[in-house]
This record gives C-alpha cells, sequence and structure tokens, in this order.
C-alpha cells in the first residue's frame, strides 16, 4: 500500500494526500510536478525511473474500512540525499533514454 509521502523531496513543496501536483516513481520517491519537470527531467534521482501521478486514496470510505481514515498517509517527510549538481549530472545522463527502455 502506498505511504502517501507528505512532501516533494527535492524542493520541501507539502504535497496534501489530495495534491494532483504529486508524482511518484515505481519505489515511491515523491517529488511534486514540477521538480520533475524542470529539474529532474523524468528521472528519479534515486532509482533512474521515471514518474507517474500519485494515486489519491479516497477520503470516504465506499466500502468498509478503505479510506483515508482507515489507511493514513504517511507524516514521514524525506529529502533527497544528493546535491542539486549531482542530480543534474544524473539525470543528464539519462533523460534522453524514455522511461520505459532505461
Amino acid at each position: 500500500m502506498l505511504e502517501i509521502r507528505p512532501n516533494c523531496e527535492l524542493c520541501d513543496k507539502d504535497l496534501l494526500p489530495e495534491a494532483t501536483d504529486a508524482c511518484i516513481c515505481t519505489y515511491e520517491c515523491t517529488f511534486c510536478r514540477r521538480c520533475v519537470d524542470e529539474v529532474l527531467n523524468n528521472v528519479c534521482p534515486n532509482c533512474g525511473g521515471g514518474f507517474v501521478s500519485r494515486p489519491i486514496r479516497p477520503k470516504t470510505a465506499y466500502r468498509k474500512n478503505v479510506s483515508l481514515a482507515n489507511q493514513k498517509a504517511s507524516t514521514k517527510r524525506i529529502h533527497s540525499p544528493y546535491s542539486h549538481n549531482q542530480i543534474q549530472q544524473f539525470s543528464d545522463s539519462l533523460k534522453h533514454i524514455s522511461p520505459e527502455k532505461r
């Protein structure tokens, strides 16, 4: 089950559970759409994969015990361990390869 992380790992923007600009990679690294498009070039700085929009967990339990109220979003903030220079170099080395071919 997705953690629904609370922030962009790069710029630290708050990404509430209902945020439509939250993006995740296959390992659930979480970044805002602006960072994904303008800084990361759709390259996860942690694994090299691409990003997709993070799903929104329903606030209301339309099925018994299946909602944000029952499966809470994470409150643990995560920050990238890489410098902006390291991220840029990594992104530049992979951005020309489409995510499905990386």
